[in-house]
């Protein structure tokens, strides 16, 4: 059943049951599947990975508005969901602090964040949480791992998506709605938009954790609770504390994750070097934590100890399994296709670049109003208006932060002030006209 194009609340859509294909198993399709799920439609997840749970990704998360949000419209599990940060504050070279700002932010960890959606959306179990007991009002979870989709096919009033798996078994499902929150990399809109590209930004986030106790009195007293940044010429790097194994919150036990922006210029041996794997394998994206080539990495302590400030050297030096993920942009032209039988949300929709701090909030800000929108609670109209001018807005401002911070050599209150723009919540955003227009 595709969607109504009238600019009024979906009314229809309330009072038939529905079934959603989503197609990627990550934070953004399991944001999806639970909102559509908690309004009685069935759910079928799509995940291409070959094992059932993804793999820890060693990653923290600023939990913004939207997530803070998505967690108590759906999470059921009775557990903390992050570690409060309540100082930003900016370090020189020599680890002093030049700037302090009192602000209060939340920081969890994405596999904190995956581990508490699967638990509520199709009850898997876990260290990190109690399964939440079935809402028998709740429609129908399915979650479907190594299931790489191929082709799309209208048919009737659904859509039928084909998907093969990495054993060369091939099938199909069906469902009214296929929503795409599989990344900056869709599958989805490699289909329906061939020609848009995810491109690389010309620098790297190298990334990692270290266990809090495993830090000294100085790095503690710097990221425990405060979330430090400090910039130099073609460098960023920030650091704040995340849960820790299983989720933990107990001090002691939590991580100190750093992000670290530099520079490798497109083409370059450096480049090269750095996301070329222990195996030997280029890696396109991602250096996944555990596989980066120690003799590369061991070239990126050496500069990190010569250009960053103690507090950050040491958090960098000391992290056991150090990723790396290459800088993207990828903005899709629009956020439905085939008369509202295809719906692009998340990344799949806009990549931003992770100065935004904004990605998981935008896959649960898209889930949330999307759901409403099928619900009648907001127009069609309403609907694009606010996802579209989100993605196009935040993807620019990624763009513009990351000019500016890695090849223009700025006074630090600039910076100052990009991030603090850059933590208005959504709703106070004011869209200009070229962000909206659909």
């Amino acid at each position: 059943m595709a969607i109504s194009s009238a600019n009024q609340p979906a009314e229809s859509q309330g009072s038939k049951k529905l079934h959603f294909v989503i197609v990627g198993g990550s934070l953004g399709g399991l944001a999806s599947g639970l909102a559509l799920k908690a309004l009685g439609h069935d759910t079928t997840i799509l995940e291409r990975n070959p094992v059932p749970l993804l793999q820890d990704q060693g990653a923290g998360i600023v939990a913004g508005g939207d997530t803070l949000e998505l967690f108590k419209r759906y999470n059921r599990c009775e557990r903390p969901i992050a570690v409060s940060s309540q100082r930003r504050q900016y370090l020189d070279k020599d680890g002093n602090v030049i700037h302090k700002e009192e602000m209060v932010q939340n920081m969890t960890s994405w596999d904190l964040a995956y581990y508490l959606m699967r638990a509520n959306y199709d009850g898997i179990e876990s260290p990190y949480c109690e399964v939440p007991e079935p809402v028998p009002e709740h429609g129908k979870a399915t979650h479907l791992h190594d299931r790489q989709v191929t082709r799309l096919e209208e048919e009737g009033d659904g859509i039928r998506v084909y998907w093969k798996t990495s054993e060369g078994e091939e099938g199909s499902t069906f469902g009214d709605i296929l929503i795409g929150a599989d990344g900056p990399s869709s599958t989805v809109r490699k289909i329906l938009e061939p020609n848009v590209e995810r491109k690389y930004a010309g620098y790297c986030a190298l990334r990692g954790t270290l266990i809090e106790s495993e830090a000294s009195e100085s790095a503690r007293e710097a990221f425990s609770h405060r979330f430090t940044f400090f910039h130099c010429p073609g460098v960023q790097i920030l650091a704040y504390l995340i849960p820790g194994k299983d989720g933990s919150v107990e001090p002691g036990q939590r991580l100190i994750n750093f992000v670290y922006y530099t520079n490798f210029p497109e083409g370059s041996a450096e480049l090269e070097e750095i996301m070329t794997d222990k195996d030997g394998r280029r890696r396109q994206i991602t250096i996944p934590p555990g596989v980066i080539n120690q003799d590369a990495w061991e070239k990126q302590r050496k500069i990190a100890r010569e250009r960053l400030p103690p507090q950050f050297a040491e958090i960098v030096c000391g992290t056991k399994k150090p990723f790396v993920q290459a800088v993207t942009d990828v903005l899709t032209p629009q956020n439905e296709y085939m008369n509202g039988k295809i719906v692009l949300i998340g990344d799949a929709l806009a990549g931003f670049r992770p100065h935004t701090v904004a990605s998981t909030s935008q896959a649960a800000f898209d889930a949330m109003i999307y759901a409403d929108y099928i619900s009648g609670k907001v127009s069609r109209e309403e609907w694009k208006r606010q996802t579209v001018g989100f993605a196009r807005y935040i993807h620019k401002r990624g763009v513009d932060m990351g000019v500016r911070s890695q090849h223009e050599d700025l006074p630090l209150v600039e910076h100052i002030n990009d991030r603090n723009r850059a933590s208005v919540p959504r709703e106070q955003e004011v869209y200009p006209d070229w962000a909206i227009a659909v």
